[in-house]
């Protein structure tokens, strides 16, 4: 209303043009001395795939190991209920699969990056002695010292639920969690025997996304309860996929706040069943990334990842796997916010060609990648996470105690149009005045640019950007206190930002859904996890197709094709 009266009044003046209303600043919190725990170990972690014949190239780990990936997933989403170690090969093994991806290349790959493997032992087709023999090979011939071992891809997926037409092979009889369950307490059994020192993974569905809560007939209760009630105590960790998608970029950038329910539940879930060892049982997102969602290589995708990362740290995850390295695309490009997006799983381009247009060229970071990135300037492994707040959700906080007494904080607007004022408080920190060292990414940079600018206490933030403010303590003071733990919220009561709105410690309710809809007898089986909109599953030229809101996604068993061969 008030640019209409601007504009009416200087119609008869000439040239006299309204002036913008400045947006009102967005309040930052940062509570310095209360720790929400330390970032894990295994860091950013990525997905890669047993039919990445690049995977292994020099610039490509170089461009990982840039990136702080300190955690590697492999064979490769669906493709690894297929694939068998010791041969090499997948099905029948009459498939074309690239020479160079073998075990021990991957690990080779995975010594260059600095990462830990985490691997997915072939549930689908395979069986716990040929598990253990790899578990013999990895960690008593070879000496690798993997610890981490997933139990199947997404095995909930068989066709057990919906209309019996999952995406993810299963050639046991019986595709029940009961089934899955007991072969999972014999998995276990055969591979710790091996090394006992190994962590053991159970799939479990995201809570909010289909076939969560779901019964097939038969069945006494739902795929989580079933899997954990009979094995909860053979296993060491539980594994969910992240894919929250959203019908437009908000919705996308809006998802981080969902996290605490699905954390809440999944944890009430483990108390039920673990009781005393509840709390060392992990919590690991072996695969997550935009699909689902308009954005899936353009900066809204960029914007989310650090964000998606961060939450579930700060919710306690120890593990969180992009989707995907390579991944490649058969789908044209599209405009996002001004932006080509090229359709494309992978934070490297693959090069490949739809529609008459072709990706940039082969290794050529998408936004995703710099986003991943941008973590490297706000935490390393070890580090503590700080509780932190923003007054206003199109601004995310994030913010992290290093080890050499300074504070980072990772400031993240989600306004593809419009820069963001923030003022930032602290308390347990005080400090150093003057210009302060940035570190960001902004819409169309092809690199992490570092600046002095603005102050710990006031910043303008780029329009979709990410900006860290590395600070350094004032003078004469320690610094922040040493952080003491934040209150362990109950399984009831997912944690909430300090001011009440959707910041760091992002709220949502237990059971907050995580995007997928029930699937109805019109449009089938939802696949995958995390979904949103109405998602459609068929097979296509042995690829996995995943229809999400108009949206072809790629996800096949053989992922030749999506590598650019």
């Amino acid at each position: 209303m008030g640019a209409v009266a601007v504009l009416a009044a200087s119609a008869g003046v000439g040239a006299l043009a309204p002036s913008a209303v400045a947006a009102p600043t967005v309040g930052i919190s940062v509570d310095a001395g209360t720790s929400l725990g330390t970032v894990p170990s295994s860091g950013a972690g990525l997905n890669t795939g047993f039919g990445d014949e690049h995977m292994g190239d020099a610039k490509v780990s170089s461009l990982m190991k840039a990136a702080g990936v300190r955690q590697l997933r492999f064979p490769g989403g669906s493709g690894a209920d297929d694939y068998h170690w010791k041969t090499h090969t997948s099905g029948d093994g009459s498939g074309w699969i690239p020479s160079n991806t073998d075990f021990d290349h991957f690990m080779a790959t995975a010594k260059r990056v600095g990462a830990q493997p985490i691997l997915t032992a072939n549930y689908g087709s395979g069986t716990p002695q040929e598990a253990a023999d790899w578990v013999k090979y990895a960690n008593v011939d070879k000496g690798y010292g993997v610890k981490y071992w997933e139990i199947g891809n997404e095995v909930y997926g068989n066709g057990h639920y919906g209309d019996g037409k999952g995406w993810e092979l299963d050639k046991h009889a019986d595709k029940s969690p009961t089934a899955y369950a007991k072969n999972l307490i014999a998995y276990a059994k055969a591979m710790k025997a091996v090394d006992p020192k190994v962590k053991i993974g159970a799939v479990l569905t995201t809570p909010g996304g289909w076939p969560d809560t779901e019964k097939a007939p038969g069945d006494s209760a739902d795929w989580n309860n079933t899997v954990l009630s009979i094995a909860g105590r053979s296993i060491d960790f539980v594994i969910v996929h992240w894919y929250p998608g959203g019908t437009t970029t908000a919705d996308l950038l809006n998802t981080p706040s969902r996290i605490a329910g699905v954390r809440s539940s999944l944890r009430s879930l483990i108390a039920k069943y673990e009781g005393s060892r509840a709390a060392s049982v992990e919590i690991a997102v072996t695969e997550t990334d935009a699909v689902g969602s308009p954005a899936l290589t353009s900066q809204a995708a960029a914007l989310f990842a650090p964000d998606t990362y961060m939450t579930w740290f700060e919710q306690g995850a120890t593990h969180v796997d992009w989707w995907n390295l390579h991944n490649g695309t058969d789908q044209a490009p599209t405009t996002v916010n001004g932006q080509t997006d090229y359709q494309d799983g992978g934070v490297l381009s693959a090069g490949t060609c739809a529609g008459g247009k072709c990706e940039p060229p082969r290794e050529t970071p998408f936004p995703t990648y710099w986003g991943i990135r941008s973590l490297t300037a706000l935490a390393q492994p070890g580090d503590t996470m700080v509780k932190s707040s923003s007054g206003n959700s199109s601004v995310a906080v994030h913010a992290v105690r290093s080890s050499n007494g300074g504070l980072n904080v990772m400031l993240i607007n989600k306004s593809p149009q419009n820069a963001a004022q923030v003022s930032l408080s602290y308390a347990g920190f005080t400090p150093a005045a003057g210009a302060v060292t940035t570190v960001s990414y902004a819409k169309g940079d092809t690199a992490l640019t570092t600046a002095e600018r603005g102050t710990a206490v006031a910043q303008t933030l780029p329009p979709y950007s990410i900006t860290t403010l590395q600070l350094k303590p004032a003078s004469g003071t320690a610094g922040a206190d040493k952080p003491t733990p934040a209150p362990t919220p109950t399984a009831a009561t997912p944690v909430v930002s300090a001011s009440g709105t959707t910041g760091t410690r992002a709220q949502g309710e237990i059971g907050a859904p995580v995007g997928q809809p029930t699937p109805s007898s019109t449009s089938g089986p939802l696949a995958s996890t995390g979904v949103s909109n109405a998602v459609t599953y068929s097979a296509l030229g042995g690829l996995l197709v995943i229809a999400a809101g108009g949206v072809l996604v790629l996800r096949g068993r053989r992922r030749r094709a999506l590598h650019g061969k």
